[in-house]
């Protein structure tokens, strides 16, 4: 199901907005767990930008130097945007952590930090349900898990991780202010810092994982893939489909190969015929695929991919 932007678009805005009104606050109060959550912001704003490029570019059409188009630039940047989760927004919540407890300073008029918070948590309220929201439309009855793992749009479950992340932080970073506020203990306000550190690095690792999966090449469901196998061994020219490999080349691209097993007494004619019929057939019953080869085969005997350039299409 194809994906909206629509939560980019909202958590672009929210994190701008969240991450100026986090730096006022730091600035007035010398919070160590609002700077932290303010670079938190800045950098999903940057994450943000990163997603809509990957997405612009991926939509670039096919050339002579990408002969299968752009696709797979959406999931390299996001493979960055979970780097730079990790690399600088966690980095710099544990730099930040562990200074402030080598260098305690009480936090001044913490009221600010309580507005601020108050007010990002609405912000990133609102860009978690829009997140949340589309994810859901796109994964229908699948389990949560199951389908972050099977989802082939990064830009969506990105962006959900992102908004619940922030979530997370901002709760921690209340607790933080509260209680170094109420104890008068300083300490709690680094000690805050250092949890949404590992809270981005628990979130980076997950978003890398799938990511770097996605941009290897993951293959189409084994259930549409059988579907497309049956429905090649009922065209007449075909005896048994031998090979289906498959890989996604962007959430919306798919490429197969068939190795196919035809009747022997197919001449050429009939055979080029039958190879033009199979694929229409797949395109049309399956959008998603967008490339389709086609190699004829023989049964027990070792298949080789076609040489690039020359494969029968």
């Amino acid at each position: 199901m194809p994906a909206s932007k629509t939560p980019i678009y909202s958590a672009l805005a929210a994190n701008l907005a969240i991450a100026i009104t986090k730096f006022i606050a730091a600035s007035v109060t010398g919070s160590s767990a609002m700077i932290s959550e303010g670079i938190h912001s800045l950098v999903d704003t940057l994450n943000e930008i990163l997603l809509l490029l990957g997405l612009a570019r991926s939509k670039k059409p096919a050339d002579a130097n990408r002969p299968f188009g752009y696709g797979k630039e959406q999931y390299f940047w996001a493979f960055i945007v979970s780097i730079l989760i990790f690399g600088v927004g966690g980095g710099v919540s544990f730099y930040e952590g562990i200074t402030h407890l080598q260098h305690p300073e009480p936090i001044e008029k913490p009221l600010w930090n309580y507005i601020v918070l108050g007010i990002a948590f609405c912000f990133d309220g609102i860009s978690f349900i829009t997140a949340f929201k589309e994810f859901n439309r796109q994964r229908g009855t699948q389990p949560f898990w199951s389908a972050v793992k099977r989802s082939k749009d990064p830009s969506t479950f990105v962006v959900l991780f992102e908004d619940a992340s922030d979530l997370l932080g901002l709760i921690v970073a209340f607790l933080g202010v509260f209680l170094g506020h109420q104890f008068n203990n300083p300490y709690f306000d680094g000690a805050a810092s250092i949890i949404i550190g590992l809270i981005l690095t628990a979130v980076s690792v997950v978003l890398a994982r799938e990511s770097r999966s996605l941009l290897m090449g993951e293959s189409i469901e084994p259930q549409t893939l059988q579907k497309i196998v049956e429905l090649v061994e009922r065209d007449d020219a075909v005896t048994s489909v031998l090979q289906s490999p498959s890989m996604y080349l962007g959430p919306e691209e798919v490429i197969v190969m068939l190795v196919v097993d035809f009747h022997d007494a197919l001449s050429t004619a009939e055979l080029n015929k039958a190879i033009q019929r199979i694929r229409d057939a797949i395109q049309q019953h399956f959008p998603l695929v967008k490339h389709v080869f086609i190699e004829p085969g023989v049964p027990n005997q070792p298949v080789h991919a076609p040489k690039h350039g020359h494969p029968v299409r």
